[in-house]
């Protein structure tokens, strides 16, 4: 919530009497009077977002109901989707428009008669403030509460730090706002957020008859800013405050928001109300203009522009998708599967052999009920999920699914061959869809009579986790196909990203490169634990060497024309993790530590290539010749028409690679620091190691015009 834009300021800026009365005619706020309750109803579509036009009509209805004195209390309600979904964020960096955020809450805390909030689907963000602000809050059992802030790189700006903790404590505050959790009315209802829950679809009525029943009762107005029960035991306790940043370093390493939290809430309970929330001002404004929070806010964006195609149609009727084959049970496969059987949507999986078939339906089985057991889904759910595949040994079954995913292993003759006959088996309309990570869906679709309908549909590993998806169109893929696909993805919570055909796409694409110069910076002299670490403190999870122990080394079945470190590995025994050795060894707890046999692999391998050997290179120097490729490729794709926009290429080395999305990804990073840092880098090391990094057509443009890769 960006106070500069929403609050907080003079009052000198509120609309007069005149003005307000003028505006309500074209407002979005509608008021009524039920006997002596009076009810203000918002409707803003999509979510009666906390923009102008909503602001304007909150300050017009609650003046108007203040000063009319038949009036004893008021319901604040929303007609629509939903409560106030939150801050209109497109307002943020414009010029402040009266009234801000500050004076209308201002305005209904002041207001000196009861005010209740009824709240369904959700309330979160800037209207989770604004229900805090109200004396009451009534919410349907559907209902969901939060302060998701943090995910955008920000804390509550309009009181949300200040005011949670006085109604719940800090901790479970704490606990709530440092990772963006929601909570549904029961929950809210039992730590104490919420007053009451009320019936579905009778959210009005019943909260007019408990505001009726607050006025008959008399008691004495409270507001939330002023109860200090909830916090007042919780001051001289630091370990409160220590075990929360205890927390947030191993679940929100290198992020900003998460300590600036801590500190808000840390003011609420040692200071007074209104310089607390001064504070809160500070902190938020200090995240507001970072760099991690406008990465942040630009991927929030970015991930919710990756589905739209422009110009694509809807999916045609006769596309409806209402019963999927998978061909292969293995563990692509049985995850991919997992999507469909979760969406409720039958699958037949089919494989060559029942031994096949049996182990690939077993560890869906084993997965549901490991999700049962952390208590993400019920027993009744693992049922239901199991009893909507169809197993298979017969292709001949897959004459009656409206989509096929082949998800066979990467030899380009082997799924030619299955799409050959699926081209003969599958009904006219169905669409047939290869889960290959690199090779050429054009190819592929050679082999039918119906290239059309042929496409890439890239799920990542492990697919039923994994929410990125990558849409391959094909150079003759159809627009009803690919709308279809893309309708699809999201009916089953994926985030779709379509690519053109190329070899490894979108996100195995740009990161290529990153592999390739961690394996040629080792054989120069850098140890792996060097390259890992540079990577991690970058923002990875892991860097690449322990992806590669972690996944496997045998599983990355890379085959190379000269001798390489991965393959003398595994012709030691070194598969990684699972084996105790691959480029670390491994305790009995999968502790790694560097291996003395690794680093005499890696200088026997240079000295055959005749690789000259140089200084180690230290973190920014790795950071530049790991990353600044993946930026290069990443201008290649877009100068190629592969990804649609760079955003695109951002979402996908974000949900894919786990690049730490607090930089915004490969090109908003690129454009952070500087397209001609990364330029004159490139070239740099274009002299230096040859012409494979000589930059892009692409980027050496913008660099030149002051522009910049993304939006």
């Amino acid at each position: 919530m960006d106070l500069q834009n929403f609050g907080m300021t003079a009052t000198a800026n509120r609309l007069d009497p005149d003005e307000i009365w003028n505006i309500q005619m074209t407002s979005a706020a509608h008021q009524e009077k039920r006997g002596e309750i009076g009810v203000i109803t918002i409707d803003s579509p999509p979510v009666n977002a906390l923009g102008i036009n909503v602001r304007r009509g909150l300050d017009s209805a609650f003046r108007a109901l203040r000063d009319d004195p038949a009036v004893k209390a008021i319901v604040l309600i929303c007609a629509g989707r939903t409560f106030f979904a939150g801050a209109d964020i497109s307002e943020f960096g414009k010029e402040p428009q009266a009234p801000l955020l500050g004076d209308v809450f201002a305005l209904i805390e002041n207001l000196g008669k009861p005010v209740i909030a009824a709240i369904h689907c959700t309330a979160l963000g800037g209207g989770c403030e604004l229900a805090l602000v109200c004396n009451y809050r009534v919410a349907v059992p559907s209902a969901r509460i939060g302060l998701p802030e943090v995910k955008l790189g920000l804390l509550p700006g309009a009181g949300g730090t200040q005011r949670l903790p006085r109604l719940i404590g800090p901790e479970l505050a704490l606990d709530l706002i440092l990772f963006g959790r929601s909570i549904d009315a029961a929950e809210a209802l039992r730590l104490g957020v919420i007053d009451k829950v009320v019936s579905e679809g009778a959210l009005l009525d019943e909260a007019i008859a408990f505001a009726a029943e607050m006025v008959a009762q008399g008691k004495p107005l409270t507001r939330v800013r002023d109860r200090e029960d909830q916090i007042a035991q919780s001051r001289d306790h630091p370990e409160i405050f220590a075990a929360a940043r205890a927390r947030a370093a191993k679940t929100a390493r290198g992020f900003l928001a998460p300590e600036n939290i801590i500190k808000a809430v840390e003011a609420a309970v040692s200071l007074p109300f209104d310089e607390g929330m001064q504070r809160e001002r500070e902190l938020f404004v200090e995240l507001r203009d970072s760099t991690q929070s406008a990465a942040q806010r630009y991927y929030f964006f970015a991930e919710r522009k990756a589905g739209k195609v422009p110009g694509l149609p809807t999916a045609p009727a006769d596309l409806k998708i209402e019963r999927v084959g998978v061909i292969g049970a293995g563990t692509m496969g049985g995850g991919i599967s997992m999507n469909f059987l979760s969406a409720g949507i039958p699958v037949t999986l089919l494989e060559m052999s029942q031994e096949a078939l049996d182990r690939g339906i077993g560890v869906i089985r084993r997965n549901y009920e490991n999700s049962a057991r952390r208590g993400r889904i019920s027993d009744v759910e693992v049922e239901r999920c199991m009893d909507l595949i169809t197993p298979s040994l017969d292709m001949g079954d897959l004459g009656e699914v409206d989509v096929v995913i082949e998800a066979v292993f990467e030899r380009m003759d082997v799924k030619q061959d299955i799409f050959a006959k699926l081209d003969k088996i599958a009904k006219p309309h169905a669409i047939l869809a290869t889960n290959t990570s690199f090779l050429n869906v054009d190819e592929i679709a050679a082999a039918t009579s119906r290239p059309e309908s042929v496409l890439g549909l890239h799920f990542f590993s492990p697919a039923n986790v994994m929410r990125l998806l990558e849409v391959v169109r094909a150079a003759r893929t159809s627009e009803s196909v690919l709308a279809a696909s893309m309708a699809l993805s999201s009916r089953i919570g994926k985030v779709a990203v379509v690519s053109g055909v190329c070899d490894g796409f979108i996100a195995n694409r740009i990161m290529t490169p990153r592999r390739e110069q961690a394996e040629a910076v080792i054989l120069e002299g850098t140890t792996p634990q060097d390259v890992d670490k540079a990577l991690y403190d970058f923002g990875f999870t892991m860097g690449p060497f322990a992806t590669m122990d972690l996944v496997g080394l045998d599983v990355i079945d890379r085959s190379e024309p000269y001798r390489t470190v991965k393959a003398d590995l595994l012709k030691a025994g070194r598969r990684g993790q699972k084996s105790g050795a691959g480029y670390y060894d491994y305790d009995e707890s999968r502790r790694p530590s560097p291996s003395e046999l690794v680093a005499k692999i890696i200088a026997e391998v240079a000295a055959e290539r005749g690789i000259v050997q140089h200084p180690p290179l230290n973190q920014e120097e790795l950071v530049c010749r790991l990353l600044y490729p993946v930026v290069n490729e990443g201008a290649r794709i877009l100068q190629e028409g592969i990804a649609q926009r760079a955003s695109d290429i951002d979402v996908a080395c974000i949900l894919g690679y786990g690049w730490p999305v607090y930089t915004g990804g490969p090109m908003f990073w690129a454009d952070s620091i500087g397209l001609a840092q990364i330029v004159t880098g490139l070239r740099a090391m274009a002299e230096r190691f040859g012409s494979q990094f000589e930059p892009a057509e692409l980027l050496v443009r913008k660099s030149e015009a002051g522009d910049r890769l993304t939006d």
